[in-house]
């Protein structure tokens, strides 16, 4: 029987939104950013879910 997937596809999207939301408020001629706290959830929301899928993706190589 297999595990559920539902988790790593929920953290995919999750990563996928959050990432494209810090991008958006990155401004690269004076890099800075509009918003500093909601850039910082974002930045730790976008690694978090980086670093689960990472740990996951490199456990089931292991196997």
């Amino acid at each position: 029987m297999e595990k559920n997937n539902t988790p790593v596809f929920t953290l995919t999207i999750i990563a996928i939104i959050v990432g494209v939301a810090l991008f958006k408020q990155i401004d690269f001629n004076t890099f800075t950013v509009e918003k500093k706290v909601l850039s910082a959830i974002y930045f730790v929301t976008f690694a978090a879910s980086v670093y689960i899928l990472a740990k996951y993706y490199i456990g089931k190589s292991k196997k």
